[in-house]
């Protein structure tokens, strides 16, 4: 087992313990145990086992079952625990609102055990009936429950993203590779994914036997041209069937229903083989620019192929420095210089430190004096790493008021300011535009991070007027962060276009918390093009000079 399933399994102990209503020291044991073993930078599995009760966090007791787990890939205590634990009163873990003791409550005292009946619950204002649940928390319980039902079944795009060669290559494996085309909302890098699609150029009575094994995928649906399979990891699996027109029902697939249509209506008649199922053939028929699944969303693209101003979508490789990233300064796992010297060997050319502000004590934020004593530390290392420069940065907490964490006089310290929202984040649509305008007011305020604050899947973003936002943004010269976390995507990429337009540079950042999360640069890359972001008009794009440059006119500015 790696460090990560290991701190899974400790917290999970420890938030089922409470849920019991057992010891809460020990529980808080397993929780801090599992908080220090999720940032140590070797494996336990490659660690003297003699030592690991020395590491800070851990202790003899919670040694022996980091032990057990690496000898037996199980833990006995957790797996007890969850076999007297009802399935659905687990499940609520998931269900953002309400935590092990309120669930304890919800279980013991309420005697409900399933998310099902907890929804009737909050339907039937129930909950108000107890301790702890007041009609407001009642509401965002439902509310949070009917976000989490409405999202079973779908995955993050960066889930699929290292398992779609695997099933590519197992379709193949069966059909063969020239029967065999990707389709649907993985094939136009969708955010979060409910089935993954192919075209598999077979009719059902040829497919179905295929999938027959010693584990086979569930048959969830059928119809004359497809099938429906559940794998054993809860994905859906699509294939669309049949043994005609194959380049048609890849291209009918591989674009949104609007996009599909509009294009049938502005070219009706084209001459397709349609036995190649290379989807450029239909725009070199129609004698427009090749407009990539990516983009085929809306009827609207096609126009603006046939204007021949398609834009040279953003790459990977066009990210020249990493922006936003957090290290064991705040709650980061890595050393500033681990993390510099990482992204060297990965030629990139700057590395903008953004640990967090003092407000965040959850995340250690820095103290002002903390923050001289980084700056002397940066400027150490600037010397050491030349050309490769290091810039000082901090991801700055939006306060209530909308003001940000620290004096002009600490603000003017910093190269460049990242402004967020991280606490309170249950606000109204006007409290939220309140704090966001004024933060973007402010004159140290360089990019606005994580626009929303939505984590896809388990949080909606706190409502905002995207354009307000946007034009706001322009006015006072602030970029836009696309925060390349997979879990936030933020800003979404369907108000890319409008900041384009606006002329506001958008800023593909990783907030990286390790040296792996440089990685997600790549689903934050993935989703700007959806949005049709250029590498012009990406700030972590800039070469080290221009973004030096960029630096100094926007501190120039605020003298």
């Amino acid at each position: 087992m790696d460090n990560a399933a290991i701190a899974d399994n400790f917290s999970l102990l420890s938030k089922l313990m409470d849920i019991h209503g057992e010891n809460s020291f020990k529980s808080k044991t397993y929780s801090i145990a599992a908080f220090y073993i999720e940032k140590l930078p070797e494996q336990l599995s490659n660690t003297d086992r003699n030592v690991i009760a020395r590491i800070k966090g851990i202790g003899d007791s919670v040694a022996k079952k980091i032990i057990e787990m690496l000898d037996t890939g199980a833990l006995t205590v957790l797996n007890d625990i969850i076999a007297d634990t009802p399935p659905g009163v687990i499940e609520m873990l998931n269900i953002k609102g309400i935590g092990p003791k309120k669930i304890h409550t919800i279980w013991k005292e309420m005697e409900i055990e399933s998310i099902g009946e907890l929804q009737y619950a909050c339907n039937e204002n129930r909950l108000t009936l107890y301790k702890g649940f007041g009609a407001t928390t009642q509401q965002k319980v439902l509310e949070a429950i009917n976000f989490y039902l409405a999202n079973q079944g779908h995955f993050l795009y960066a889930q699929l993203y290292p398992v779609f060669p695997q099933v590519q290559q197992y379709l193949q494996q069966l059909f063969g590779a020239a029967k065999v085309a990707l389709t649907g909302a993985f094939k136009r890098q969708m955010p979060t994914i409910e089935e993954m699609a192919f075209v598999v150029n077979e009719d059902n009575a040829t497919i179905k036997p295929k999938f027959i094994s010693a584990f086979p995928p569930e048959l969830l649906e059928e119809t004359d041209n497809s099938l429906l399979y559940q794998l054993k990891n809860g994905l859906r699996l699509r294939l669309h069937t049949g043994t005609g027109n194959f380049a048609q029902r890849v291209f009918d697939h591989s674009g949104s229903p609007e996009f599909v249509t509009g294009f049938y209506q502005a070219f009706p008649d084209l001459a397709i083989d349609t036995a190649n199922p290379d989807d450029t053939q239909y725009f070199a028929a129609a004698g427009i620019a090749y407009i990539p699944p990516c983009l085929r969303e809306s009827v609207s693209i096609i126009q603006t192929a046939q204007q021949n101003k398609l834009p040279a979508l953003i790459q990977p490789g066009d990210i020249k420095g990493i922006i936003h990233n957090h290290s064991n300064w705040s709650d980061g796992s890595n050393t500033i210089e681990e993390m510099a010297r990482a992204l060297m060997a990965k030629g990139m050319e700057y590395f903008v430190i953004s640990d967090h502000s003092k407000s965040a004590t959850y995340a250690n934020g820095l103290t002002e004096q903390r923050i001289a004593e980084q700056h002397v530390y940066i400027d150490e290392l600037n010397k050491k790493l030349a050309p490769f420069k290091i810039y000082k940065s901090i991801e700055c907490d939006i306060l209530g008021t909308g003001q940000l964490d620290y004096s002009d006089k600490v603000l003017a310290s910093f190269d460049l300011v990242i402004a967020s929202v991280h606490s309170n984040l249950q606000m109204n649509e006007e409290k939220a535009m309140q704090r966001l305008l004024t933060a973007i007011q402010n004159p140290y305020t360089t990019v606005l991070g994580h626009m929303t604050g939505r984590l896809l899947l388990s949080r909606n973003g706190y409502p905002i007027d995207h354009k307000t936002i946007i034009d706001a943004c322009a006015a006072h010269q602030v970029a836009i962060e696309l925060n390349a976390h997979p879990r936030r995507l933020d800003i979404d990429w369907q108000w890319i276009p409008y900041a384009l337009e606006k002329n506001v540079l958008i800023s593909i950042n990783p907030d990286a918390h390790f040296i792996e999360g440089f990685n997600d640069v790549t689903y934050g890359v993935l989703a700007a093009q959806k949005g049709g972001l250029t590498k012009e008009k990406n700030l972590s794009s800039f070469s080290l000079q221009q973004f030096d440059d960029y630096i100094s006119q926007r501190k120039a500015a605020i003298k």
